[in-house]
């Protein structure tokens, strides 16, 4: 192990990253402050340095890509807004701030940026180690399910954001081990670390080099109290989700092919196999997205009829209130009220323009 070692946690939503992220620092590694604080849904904390979350949901919004989306082309989308923002510069500098020797960054975002991250890394010299949290899909779909839409959906709603999720589960699955090839990387299952994490975490230790100090009495027993198998809640199977068999019959695969990984991370068999279903996966993408070409029309229409009824609801809204004011103003007063508006929106049209030539 380097003397400034990062390892990055990564995975899709709810798999496991913030219990995998808290192990880790329950055995002695660094979450740089300050750090997100726990919330109702991750009661033990998020173990999420605040920088990082706020730097990744910023490319985010500007890639305009989702942290659990289903797109092919959401990679391409996040690395050209990078590139054209300079943003590996940006966390270049903060990662050579940072002073700690061992530092675990975890975010579910960063499965979007790796690119971003080995680049910044090496500029920053840093070794850059990922680990990523695998859980099965039908487990992750039911954990969202219960921590973002538990009775607050119909059955219908529910089927479309349970493929959704699932399209989403399997894209995330295939660019997270297809960025992270080539560089030094570990797959750890949920199961197995809230099962055995001593087994887990060592195998983890010995992929990486990372030195865990698995075997001490006193971290061990702290750990030994973080982790609770009763944090696994959500144990949904295929049965109990409604999905088209094709998708269903990609994930599958997909878990297997990654179960693979868990033994051998840099399984050459395993990641063939993920080329297939990425080609697979892509093209029944572009068929959907070819299908639902009219509804896809539709909800655009809609939203901006809807957007330009707002509009139009705000100014009336405006225009009564000038009539109540004028009404409202003594004999003589109409004009000087017309006046100050007048200076107002001379004043707010100079500040515009005066904006617009400093951008």
């Amino acid at each position: 192990m380097s003397e400034h070692t990062v390892v990055l946690v990564t995975g899709s939503m709810r798999s496991g990253t913030s219990s995998l992220a808290g192990s880790l620092k329950q055995l002695g590694w660094h979450v740089p402050q300050p750090e997100v604080p726990a919330s109702e849904r991750n009661a033990k904390g998020h173990f999420e340095p605040r920088w990082v979350i706020e730097f990744h949901k910023r490319i985010m919004r500007g890639a305009l890509v989702r942290p659990s989306d289903g797109s092919p082309k959401a990679l391409g989308r996040v690395a050209g807004y990078a590139d054209r923002e300079g943003l590996e510069a940006e966390l270049r500098t903060w990662l050579g701030e940072q002073p700690q020797p061992r530092v675990v960054v975890k975010d579910p975002h960063a499965a979007w940026v790796l690119p971003t991250w080995r680049a910044a890394a090496a500029g920053a010299d840093r070794d850059l180690h990922t680990l990523t949290a695998l859980r099965h899909p039908a487990e992750v779909v039911g954990s969202q399910d219960r921590t973002w839409g538990a009775g607050r959906r119909t059955d219908e709603e529910r089927r479309v954001k349970e493929t959704a999720n699932t399209a989403a589960w399997l894209n995330v699955a295939l660019v997270t081990e297809a960025t992270s090839r080539g560089s030094a990387r570990s797959f750890i299952g949920y199961h197995d670390l809230l099962g055995d994490w001593r087994a887990s975490l060592g195998l983890v230790s010995t992929q990486l080099d990372l030195d865990l100090p698995v075997d001490d009495p006193q971290r061990a027993a702290a750990l030994d109290d973080f982790l609770d198998p009763g944090m696994r809640r959500s144990q949904l199977t295929w049965d109990d989700i409604v999905l088209p068999t094709w998708l269903r019959d990609l994930a599958e695969d997909a878990w297997t092919q990654l179960g693979a990984l868990v033994v051998d991370p840099h399984d050459a068999a395993a990641s063939a196999r993920l080329d297939e279903l990425r080609v697979a996966y892509d093209g029944r993408y572009a068929e959907a997205v070819a299908l639902t070409l009219d509804e896809a029309r539709h909800r655009e229409r809609r939203g901006s009829a809807a957007g330009a009824a707002k509009i139009r609801g705000r100014l009336r809204e405006e225009r009564a209130r000038r009539r109540e004011l004028e009404a409202a103003q003594p004999a003589g007063g109409v004009e000087a009220l017309a006046q100050r508006t007048k200076r107002a929106l001379g004043q707010i049209r100079a500040r515009s323009r005066s904006g617009n030539r400093s951008a």
